[in-house]
């Protein structure tokens, strides 16, 4: 199974992805001032349901944070993992940290 170190930012394509052998889940971001919107998630159909959504947008999220911007999910599966997970909302554009 993949693991967080196999997510990349691939920036030339504005996606964070992991390969799995059954094929590349991604999620598709635009750069906005001082955040990443997260607009699409993709999990290849024979990998649904195995968490690597999760596993691809938890890894997303620590690279957000290491670079020290905001999230703005108007992808539906970004916007209920982060619902899930109260230790990322202050990752939420519009949001104080602290």
């Amino acid at each position: 199974m993949p693991t967080h170190d196999d997510v990349r930012n691939n920036l030339a394509a504005n996606r964070y992805e992991l390969d799995t052998e059954k094929g590349t889940a991604f999620s598709e971001y635009q750069r906005r001032d001082g955040a990443i919107a997260f607009t699409h998630t993709v999990v290849p159909k024979a990998i649904e349901g195995h968490g690597i959504a999760s596993q691809l947008i938890a890894s997303a999220l620590a690279d957000v944070r290491a670079q020290g911007l905001k999230v703005i999910p108007l992808c539906e599966f970004v916007a209920a993992y982060m619902q899930r997970h109260p230790e990322e909302q202050d990752l939420l554009a519009g949001r104080a940290s602290g």
